[in-house]
């Protein structure tokens, strides 16, 4: 991907429904290349489709971290089962490195947050955690 497709991906991240004149003028091209570039990341697949966030997506779970886990052994796929299994895991991601899963948890309360890194620090296989709460989310 080129500077030019990473610039309009990036205008559309913030706002999905951005005129074409819009992203022209701040990508610095015309019209019809944003239009063509647009049309040809949907038609490889680097664009699946757009969405609309809503207040309330980001007020459902008000206290959001991500949590990394270190697993023992090879029962990562079976931690990741048992994760996604609890409510307020939101997704599990592999990753590498130090860690071998990330798992994005949000909560109504700090509390209930606590409860949900109590809880799957207590799973077999899990050697060490560090959780960081979101503070901010910037789009």
């Amino acid at each position: 991907m080129d500077n030019v497709n990473a610039m309009i991906i990036a205008r559309l991240r913030r706002d999905a429904r951005a005129s074409l004149s819009d992203l022209s003028a701040e990508v610095g091209v015309s019209r019809a290349t944003v239009r063509s570039r647009i049309e040809r990341m949907e038609q490889a697949g680097e664009i699946l489709g757009y969405t609309v966030r809503l207040k309330a997506d980001t007020n459902h779970a008000p206290v959001r971290g991500l949590m990394m886990l270190a697993i023992e052994g090879r029962g990562a796929e079976k931690i990741r089962h048992r994760l996604i299994g609890i409510g307020a895991v939101q997704a599990v991601h592999s990753t590498n490195g130090r860690w071998d899963l990330i798992v994005e948890i949000g909560t109504e309360t700090l509390e209930q947050f606590d409860k949900i890194l109590f809880s799957v620090r207590r799973i077999d296989g899990i050697t060490r955690s560090e959780t960081n709460l979101l503070l901010a989310t910037k789009t």
